[in-house]
């Protein structure tokens, strides 16, 4: 037996028990790529399930590669991605398009923006976009809850 399918079968297993602790009726789809596993839950009562600004969403995703680490027998381990009715992709396209505006808004004034505090992955996906951009550098700074981006000039560093 291959462990790929081991670690799906397991995923799902996860999956189903914490989607029946929840009482959520819905549907998953599990997709394997080189990195990791994506999740893609439909479910009505999607809301609850992301949370306010995707917090539910980031905790549950959370517990579910805490458990699935706890059950990797070898040193191999694939991190899961979940996303609920679309809504991480929808928010990764908007913090890219925002990303732009910014830093397009820092190039025309020459002052550095600082962002809202933000979680670790939106974080990434706004470092990714920025990185895009000529003359624009981006970092994170702060604690905790707290951390957030400043986009500033690449001489400004």
């Amino acid at each position: 037996m291959e462990t790929t399918n081991t670690t799906e079968e397991q995923l799902s297993e996860v999956l189903d028990n914490i989607l029946g602790l929840l009482l959520l009726e819905g549907s998953y789809e599990v997709e394997e790529t080189d990195d990791n596993f994506s999740v893609l839950i439909e479910t009505k009562d999607a809301g609850r399930l992301i949370g306010a600004r995707g917090e539910s969403l980031e905790g549950l995703q959370l517990v579910v590669n805490q458990i699935m680490s706890l059950k990797q027998k070898t040193g191999e381990f694939k991190r899961v991605i979940l996303d609920v009715a679309g809504w991480r992709k929808q928010k990764e396209e908007e913090l890219k398009s925002e990303a732009k505006r910014w830093g397009k808004q820092v190039l025309d004034s020459g002052k550095q923006l600082e962002l809202e505090p933000m979680s670790s992955w939106q974080r990434r996906v706004i470092h990714m976009a920025i990185s895009e951009l000529k003359g624009l550098l981006s970092e994170s700074t702060g604690e905790g809850r707290d951390r957030h981006i400043v986009i500033k000039l690449k001489g400004d560093a």
